[in-house]
C-alpha cells in the first residue's frame, strides 16, 4: 500500500480511503490511485483488511456429494452469487451425513473466520442436526425443503413432481410408476410426495415406488423391474401396467431406459418416461427427456442474499424461519410424447 500511496503522490490514508470506497475523495485522486494499483498489480491483504475491519467477507459453504448434478450446481450457483455481493467462499464437503460430521464442518469453517455459512442439507438427519447447535454466525439452508426454524431456500420439489406427474396423466396414461430417491433424503421425500398427491387427486392408482440411490445403476436395476411388469401376463391387468414412469432424478432415468430399451420396448410407445433435474446431457438422451428444470442460479442467488441480509442489516431481519421457495419448470421432450 506504501508503494501505491507513493506512486500516486497521496498519503497511506487516502489509498485506504479509495480502497473502502470513502466517499470524501476526490474524483481526480480516486483515479490517481486506481491507476497506482492497476500500474502496481496491487491486491489488496485479505488478513490485513479484517484486523482493520474486523471482517473478512468471507461466507463458509456445507456441501455434500459434489458427483450429483444437483449438489453441484447448488454449490456452482452459490459460489456465482457470493462474488457478484462482493464475498469470497470457503467450502467445506461432507462425505457423511451425520450430526458429527456437521459439526467439524462448521467447527473447520468458524475457525476460518467465516461471518456466515450455507448449509446444503439433503438429508433430515443434518438439518435436524443444525437446527440443534448453536452457531456464532448467520446459517442458511439450501435444498432441505424442511419446517425447523432456520431461513432456507429451496425449489418446489412437490410442484415439480406434480407437474411431471399430471403431465403423463394428461397424455392418457391411467397412472405413473415412480423410481424414487434415497428414502432418508428430503428432495426425495418431496418428490414422492408431489407424485402421490397427482395421482390421487387424479383417481389415478398409486404403484408401489421403486427405490434407487440417484446413480445410473439403480435406475438401471428399477428399470429392469419395469419391464418384466410389462412383459409378464400382469401387465394386461389395470393394476399391473407400466405405461409411464417418473424417474426422480435424470441420472436414474439414464439407466432405466437403457433397460426398457434393452428389453425391446419403445420409448414413449410403449412406456414414456420423465426425470427430474434437467442435466446439460438430457436434451442428448435417445429419446430426448422430459424433465423439471431447477433454477440452481436463483437458488444460489437467492441464499446469499438471505445470508448477506443478516450479516449486514440485522436489525431489520423480520424473521427467523424466512422461506425462499422457487418454482420448477417442466421440460417436455420426446420420452413422454409421440412428435
Amino acid at each position: 500500500m506504501a508503494d501505491v500511496a507513493h506512486l500516486a503522490g497521496v498519503s497511506h490514508q487516502t489509498v485506504s480511503r479509495v480502497l473502502s470506497a470513502h466517499p470524501n475523495v476526490r474524483a481526480s485522486t480516486r483515479a490517481a490511485v486506481l491507476q497506482a494499483i492497476d500500474t502496481l498489480g496491487y491486491r489488496r491483504n485479505s488478513s490485513a483488511r479484517a484486523l482493520v475491519t474486523r471482517r473478512t467477507l468471507t461466507l463458509g459453504v456445507v456441501a455434500s456429494n459434489p458427483t450429483l448434478f444437483g449438489p453441484a450446481s447448488t454449490l456452482s450457483g452459490l459460489e456465482a452469487a457470493a462474488r457478484e455481493a462482493g464475498y469470497m467462499v470457503s467450502t467445506v464437503m461432507m462425505r457423511r451425513y451425520t450430526a458429527a460430521a456437521l459439526e467439524d464442518a462448521i467447527d473447520h469453517l468458524s475457525n476460518g473466520g467465516v461471518e456466515g455459512i450455507v448449509v446444503i442439507v439433503p438429508q433430515r438427519e443434518t438439518v435436524t442436526a443444525l437446527a440443534g447447535l448453536r452457531l456464532p454466525f448467520p446459517v442458511v439452508t439450501v435444498e432441505g425443503g424442511h419446517d425447523l426454524p432456520i431461513p432456507s431456500v429451496s425449489v418446489d420439489q412437490e410442484l415439480g413432481a406434480r407437474l411431471v406427474t399430471d403431465h403423463l396423466l394428461a397424455a392418457g396414461h391411467r397412472t405413473v410408476w415412480h423410481v424414487a430417491g434415497p428414502p432418508d433424503w428430503l428432495e426425495a421425500e418431496a418428490r414422492v410426495r408431489g407424485w402421490t398427491a397427482a395421482l390421487e387427486e387424479a383417481g389415478a392408482e398409486v404403484p408401489p415406488p421403486l427405490v434407487g440411490d440417484w446413480t445410473p445403476l439403480s435406475g438401471y436395476r428399477a428399470g429392469q423391474e419395469l419391464a418384466g411388469r410389462v412383459a409378464s401376463g400382469s401387465a394386461r391387468r389395470r393394476s399391473g401396467q407400466v405405461t409411464a414412469v417418473f424417474v426422480a432424478n435424470d441420472q436414474m432415468a439414464l439407466g432405466v431406459m437403457r433397460a426398457l430399451r434393452e428389453a425391446g420396448l419403445s420409448m414413449p410407445g410403449q412406456v414414456a418416461i420423465a426425470g427430474f433435474d434437467d442435466i446439460p446431457e438430457a436434451d442428448f438422451f435417445t429419446p430426448p427427456l422430459t424433465t423439471i428444470r431447477q433454477d440452481f442460479a436463483a437458488v444460489g442467488q437467492a441464499s446469499i442474499r438471505l445470508l448477506v441480509s443478516r450479516l449486514e442489516a440485522p436489525a431489520t431481519v423480520a424473521t427467523e424461519n424466512e422461506r425462499v421457495v422457487i418454482e420448477p419448470r417442466l421440460i417436455v421432450r420426446g420420452s413422454s410424447t409421440s412428435s
